[in-house]
């Protein structure tokens, strides 16, 4: 398989489905397609991240990595008052994004095609959240962490997703690094969720 969901333009024929789900006690209903990053269900670790993340009222957010748009989507519903941004690289995952923001009625959303966080030059965020694309490699990893941080307004907070397995443990050395301040607020099924507060 020469490319997976990290490629820009996926070229994997198109198996369009639908997903029909409940996330913070909301029905949600999804199309994914081949190409894209858990195309069968909403990940996990996604879940899990979206289960456990605390956004304030009237929060700037971005969602980084959003893939076909669970975690923004469910970010948006927590603030109606708010403003959610969500990028990927996958050409193919951001028109996803954009048709499932509309057919869940989810209007306080942009989506973006974006390498990392090219696309938000100069934007600064309340909350980021983000399950990070660990098979794009360690390097990609912390280079969302980075910008991450210098997109964050102050006393603004990093969530992150991460199996224990695939690298918790060095992306909260990361973290710690660029935040200091940093806690592991959930684990579930060897997901790890890290919140980091600059």
């Amino acid at each position: 398989m020469s490319q997976h969901y990290y490629s820009q333009q996926p070229d994997a024929r198109h198996d369009r489905r639908t997903i029909e789900t409940v996330l913070r006690g909301k029905s949600l209903r999804f199309t994914s397609d081949a190409g894209v990053f858990s195309k069968g269900d909403i990940d996990y670790g996604s879940r899990v991240l979206i289960e456990a993340m605390e956004i304030p009222e009237g929060a700037a957010v971005l969602d980084v990595g959003c893939g076909y748009g669970p975690i923004g989507i469910s970010a948006a519903y927590l603030v109606p008052k708010g403003h959610v941004t969500m990028i990927d690289i996958n050409s193919r995952a951001v028109e996803l994004a954009r048709e499932n923001a509309r057919n869940n009625g989810t209007v306080n959303v942009t989506v973006m095609e974006s390498d990392v966080l090219s696309a938000v030059k100069g934007q600064k965020f309340d909350v980021i959240v983000t399950n990070p694309p660990i098979r794009a490699g360690k390097a990609v990893v912390h280079q969302i962490f980075e910008e991450a941080y210098a997109h964050l307004n102050e006393g603004g907070t990093l969530w992150v997703v991460i199996q224990k397995k695939q690298g918790a443990p060095s992306a909260a050395a990361k973290l710690e690094s660029l935040f200091g301040d940093v806690e592991e607020v959930g684990k579930d099924k060897g997901y790890r969720i890290i919140k980091a507060q600059k």
